[in-house]
This record gives structure tokens, C-alpha cells and sequence, in this order.
């Protein structure tokens, strides 16, 4: 198996205290606690992937709590969505300092958690209202990736239990850029997310489709 160079966009699935970039929130932590038994980085599904020399995570971009579209919760900031995430990496230059080989894109879980507007499907012609519901935003980084870096291997991992609309969106989204997807049929979780047993489920899955 070979990812190459990778970037994760993401969010509490994919995230763990002091590996993901400074101010982000965690759901994960170097401590035992009653609502995970996850408490350390080898547990996690990323790092039991990039173990091998031909798969670098260059960064782990993910923010526990966040929403692919612009409706956020309300304690979270509008720049810290998935698509305003991405659009910093951008600007920033992120792309143009590195090869990268992978995206993966690990999202949709929160939008579907509080309710965000659904909306139409589009890949092109965003506004901004657009960008405050599910499936344009989808459309939205599916082409804003392409753009960045057209020559990676962009790959979608879906979640379990999110609302079909959201499912079928990320799928069309995937589909219309050329782009992969994985859909989970089965992550055990503890308090709605990734247990040790739920982290190996996706590390497996995602290994096998990239051998």
C-alpha cells in the first residue's frame, strides 16, 4: 500500500491531542476516560496507516466538532470548517510547498449531527449561501482539492449513521470529480465515535483499498 504524501481533512474521528495543528480542538487524549477507551496515537484508525515509509502524513488537518458547510456550531468559528480549513491551506501555500499524493477527507458527521441545511447538489457557481448548506459545500471542496492539487488521489471516507442525503451527496460529489470514496458499513463506537476496535475497523478498510 502506498498513499504517499498525505493530507487528512477532518474531525473528532480523526484527531488526538498534540497531533493535530496548535489551537484545534481534540476529542481524543493521552489520558484514560469513561467516554472512549482510545488514549493513545498508535490506537488511533491514521496512525496505524502511516506506518509504513511509503505512507507520510504530512499534516493531520482535523478539528473535533466541525462541519463540512459553513453552519457551524455555535461555539466553533465560521474558519474553522472544513472548506474555509482548506481554503487557508491554500492561501497559505500549503500545496506549493509540498507534493502532496493523498487527500482524505473525513467529514460529513457533524453536518449531520446538527441538522445543516441539506441543499442542492453543484460543482460549480457557489455562493455564499451555498456554502452554508451540505451538499454545495461538498461540491465545493470536491473541486476547490482538483484545483489545489490536481494530480493527488482524492479519497472520501463516509461515515456510518449519517443521513442518506448526505451519503448520496458525497458519493455524486466523489463520482462527478473522479475522485474515491470509502463507505464504512460498520465502525463500533464509544459515545458516537471510534472505539480501539472502531479505529482498526477503518485503519483496515482504508488499507485495503489503497493496496
Amino acid at each position: 500500500m502506498a498513499l504517499g504524501k498525505t493530507l487528512i481533512l477532518g474531525d473528532s474521528y480523526s484527531t488526538f491531542a498534540g497531533k493535530i495543528p496548535e489551537g484545534y480542538h481534540a476529542w481524543y487524549f493521552p489520558e484514560k476516560s469513561e467516554q472512549t477507551d482510545v488514549y493513545k496515537p498508535e490506537q488511533t484508525w491514521w496512525y496505524q496507516v502511516f506506518t509504513e515509509k511509503d505512507n507520510i502524513l504530512l499534516r493531520n488537518d482535523s478539528f473535533s466538532g466541525t462541519t463540512i458547510c459553513n453552519t457551524v456550531r455555535p461555539e466553533h468559528s465560521i474558519e474553522f470548517s472544513f472548506i474555509n480549513r482548506f481554503d487557508k491551506l491554500v492561501k497559505e501555500g500549503f500545496f506549493k510547498k509540498n507534493k502532496v499524493d493523498t487527500v482524505l477527507v473525513f467529514g460529513g458527521t457533524n453536518d449531520s449531527w446538527i441538522d445543516c441545511p441539506i441543499g442542492e447538489i453543484k460543482f460549480d457557481d457557489f455562493s455564499d449561501n451555498d456554502l452554508l448548506k451540505v451538499l454545495p459545500a461538498c461540491g465545493y471542496l470536491g473541486k476547490s482539492i482538483n484545483n489545489a492539487a490536481p494530480n493527488a488521489r482524492v479519497c472520501w471516507l463516509i461515515n456510518t449513521d449519517l443521513k442518506d442525503e448526505i451519503v448520496d451527496g458525497i458519493i455524486k460529489t466523489a463520482t462527478n470529480f473522479r475522485q474515491d470514496y470509502i463507505r464504512f458499513t460498520e465502525i463500533d463506537k464509544m459515545s458516537s465515535h471510534p472505539s480501539i476496535a472502531g479505529m482498526k475497523q477503518i485503519a483496515e478498510k482504508v488499507t485495503k483499498f489503497f493496496e
